[in-house]
């Protein structure tokens, strides 16, 4: 049952270390959000009673919404069975094994309640609400300290035969690559995602470039980051922009290859490497489409997403009205 038009619907993000929940309406915006310490190596009972504590101050914050929730939405990491909510065995949860999450969670409120892993229900939020609005086939990267997806197909998450996909971010580009923390060589995440950035731009000061960027680290190139790397770029530093290009470029062949897959309406690019990538999109879309065997691949738009650091709180909220 879709939930009631005027119901504000409940969106949990959880991590390894904050839970994140807000309350969303049905145009996805998140009225107010808190955040809020995850007890992740704790017993199982710890680790539910931190998300219904985060759940009951939102209700204390807004007493008036709890009579017209419409269902609450949980982002958690994998791996877990979206059919079924139930948390498998995430390494970054140790707290939860064959975890019944979502029935805990629907016997103490008595509301519909979903689970899914973040890159999807991002990406349903983007669909519903965001950079995606108007497309039915998206394809979600999030890329930050690893490369999550999702993919959804006329409006709903695409999750593979057991719910376990897709993790396009362990698909190899390069199977003579550095080894991934999947076990599998030349994955995208370890080539591409945030961390990798910072090791391209340290090898490349190591080897004597000059760049602002040591001086933003503090004269210690040991100390540059992604992050390091962005405010560089912004700033015009023409290394950072070199170490992007590279980055995009491995984005981009991964890219055509999902398009040659799946050739979605449009890719929407989220998380925290998103802000600094922006500015190459119409790069990388240029060499995505040289490497596609798809040619008509220059019709598919590759766009910012919408939401930032709350993709996981309207995520949790798309989930309500998928289901």
């Amino acid at each position: 049952m879709m939930p009631n038009e005027k119901a504000l619907l409940v969106g949990v993000d959880i991590g390894g270390t904050k839970i994140a929940i807000g309350l969303v309406d049905n145009s996805g915006n998140i009225k107010n959000h808190i955040r809020t310490p995850m007890i992740a190596n704790g017993g199982p009972e710890a680790g539910l009673q931190a998300v219904v504590a985060a759940i009951d101050q939102v209700f204390r914050d807004q007493p008036e919404a709890r009579e017209t929730i419409g269902g609450i939405g949980i982002c958690a990491p994998g791996p877990l069975d979206p059919r079924t909510g139930v948390i498998l065995n995430p390494p970054n949860l140790p707290c939860w094994r064959n975890f019944p999450l979502a029935q805990k969670i629907e016997e103490i409120y008595n509301v519909p309640v979903s689970v899914e892993n973040d890159a999807s229900a991002a990406a349903l939020a983007e669909v519903y609400w965001g950079s995606g609005n108007g497309y039915g086939h998206v394809f979600y990267s999030g890329i930050g300290t690893g490369i999550g997806t999702g993919i959804v197909m006329n409006r709903r998450i695409y999750n593979g035969r057991t719910g376990a996909a897709p993790e396009g971010g362990h698909m190899s580009i390069d199977y003579k690559g550095p080894p991934c923390g999947c076990g599998k060589p030349g994955c995208i995440e370890i080539l591409a995602a945030g961390p990798a950035i910072g090791r391209r731009a340290r090898a490349k000061l190591a080897a004597g470039k000059k760049s602002t960027m040591l001086d933003l680290a503090d004269g210690n190139s040991d100390q540059v980051t992604s992050e390091i790397v962005a405010k560089a770029f912004a700033a015009g530093d023409a290394l950072a922009r070199e170490v992007l290009v590279e980055t995009i470029d491995l984005l981009a062949l991964w890219l055509s290859n999902i398009v040659d897959l799946i050739e979605p309406d449009a890719i929407v690019v989220g998380g925290g490497a998103s802000a600094m990538l922006s500015p190459l999109f119409d790069e990388m879309k240029n060499r995505m489409v040289g490497y596609s065997i798809i040619k008509r691949s220059s019709e598919i738009p590759i766009l910012r997403a919408h939401y930032g650091a709350e993709s996981g709180i309207a995520g949790g909220a798309a989930l309500c009205w998928q289901k």
